[in-house]
């Protein structure tokens, strides 16, 4: 199965300052899950280092890829 794709519209660099900016720490993890996904890491790395399974980071991706 591919992996699911990480929309492009937002650097890494904007992610991570969008993560340090967010008050619910557990969204700010995600955030990072996904910057670090986005940049290269593999997604069970991301996912680990952020505290989550990788089912987690892969629902966050998706709720990522739609908003608006």
């Amino acid at each position: 199965m591919a992996a699911l794709r990480i929309r492009q519209d937002y650097s890494p660099s904007d992610l991570r300052q969008r993560a340090a900016r967010e008050r619910d720490a557990g969204a700010s993890l995600r955030l990072l899950a996904i910057t670090n996904a986005l940049e290269g890491m593999t997604r069970a790395e991301a996912a680990r280092l952020a505290g989550m399974e990788r089912q987690a980071l892969h629902d966050a991706i998706q709720r990522f890829n739609t908003e608006t």
